[in-house]
């Protein structure tokens, strides 16, 4: 049929929809987890706080969509929006979720390490953009609450069985530093020894940077300086401690 939709389809039997992208971008600064939103500044919800996002133009990809989005209502270089490792999260998709009509939500979650803050102003319906305390975070508009809380929970649960956490990192980084990470998305404290003897023993997690050292203050001698090798899984995985948070 060479790709024609074949005789008796009518597309006009089914009720269209729209399709969005929302992004959960996380980073750590601060010794706490930040997440990305932005205070709308049209109806609905003028003046809630959501997360990035937009309407999927009709020749445009979800992901193309979501990075476009990303760099108009943040104001992030696009050069740092093009580098991104999205993840595609999940498809949301009850039916009111939306009161303007039929939305399904594409939602993607995205690792970055600390970034400047950015444009004082949003674009497109978006009216601020800020980094916000994950545990500060307010009431969002939609259902933008349940997609960053499942975002949260597949970043945790990622970082088990993945090298995910060196996302976090600048491109040169300290074992202190990746440890922070771990203990700042879990809501922790791990035993240093055993989460050093763990990355420094995993294959293709950490390569160390050949003469490379940083001040981390007190009076210790310098940090080594690592950077995140080839691997992209842990064997065996580094599990959260049970038991409750710090």
């Amino acid at each position: 049929m060479n790709g024609a939709a074949g005789p008796g389809y009518d597309p006009y039997a089914f009720e269209p929809f729209a399709v969005t992208v929302d992004l959960a971008v996380f980073t750590v600064r601060g010794g706490a987890l930040h997440v990305l939103l932005i205070r709308r500044g049209q109806e609905p919800y003028a003046g809630s706080w959501a997360l990035p996002g937009g309407f999927v133009l009709p020749r445009e990809s979800a992901e193309a969509a979501a990075r476009r989005e990303l760099a108009e209502e943040t104001g992030l270089p696009e050069h740092i929006v093009a580098a991104l490792h999205l993840e595609q999260l999940r498809t949301y998709s009850e039916p009111d979720r939306d009161p303007r009509m039929r939305v399904v939500s594409v939602a993607f979650t995205a690792l970055v390490p600390d970034l400047p803050e950015p444009a004082a102003e949003g674009g497109g319906d978006a009216a601020q953009a800020r980094w916000l305390p994950l545990g500060e975070a307010p009431d969002l508009a939609f259902d933008h609450a349940v997609i960053l809380a499942d975002a949260r929970e597949r970043v945790r649960s990622k970082l088990e069985y993945t090298c995910l956490a060196t996302a976090f990192c600048p491109p040169e980084f300290t074992l202190g530093e990746l440890l922070a990470v771990y203990e700042t998305v879990w809501d922790t404290v791990l035993d240093r020894p055993n989460f050093r003897r763990k990355v420094l023993t995993t294959p293709g997690f950490v390569e160390a940077v050949p003469g490379a050292a940083r001040l981390t203050g007190g009076r210790g001698k310098p940090a080594a300086l690592y950077r995140a090798g080839p691997a992209t899984a842990l064997h065996p995985p580094l599990l959260r401690p049970e038991g409750p948070t710090r």
